[in-house]
């Protein structure tokens, strides 16, 4: 299978038109198989206690299956998530990047539904688990 985008023209696609997030995150790998995308952990990411916020780590888990997606399909913008459901599953490592590695279910014409599984950067079980769902744009008809 040929991927629509590669890691390279993601990260530009994330960095023009997602300028607001682009510097969190990382693209470590754009493959057939998913996309590898890491949070690199600031001070604001953490919640009291010192552990990565379910906010910072949901956005994560949202980046890296719309960039799985336009991985696929190409530079869609208004891809949106319709579902999501999250599992915490254990603390993040403190002071360690997050890598979100995905994993596309079922890839429709209206429909893309995957699963990500997020990691503190070297420890081989997740931290969390998310199902998503997204709505992908209709193709312009016309007449």
């Amino acid at each position: 299978m040929t991927l629509a985008m590669d890691k390279a023209a993601l990260a530009a696609f994330l960095t023009r038109d997602f300028p607001q997030v682009a510097a969190d995150f990382a693209l470590e790998r754009a493959d057939p198989a998913g996309v590898t995308l890491r949070l690199r952990v600031a001070s604001r990411h953490l919640r009291p206690g010192g552990t990565v916020s379910g906010p910072a780590m949901f956005a994560l888990a949202d980046v890296a299956m719309y960039l799985a997606i336009l991985s696929r399909i190409g530079p869609e913008a208004l891809a949106v998530t319709t579902n999501a459901a999250m599992d915490f599953l254990r603390k993040p490592e403190a002071g360690a990047d997050l890598l979100a590695e995905t994993r596309l279910l079922k890839l429709g014409r209206r429909l893309a539904v995957g699963d990500v599984l997020v990691f503190s950067e070297g420890k081989p079980d997740p931290v969390a688990r998310a199902g998503m769902t997204y709505a992908l744009p209709q193709a312009p008809r016309g007449g």
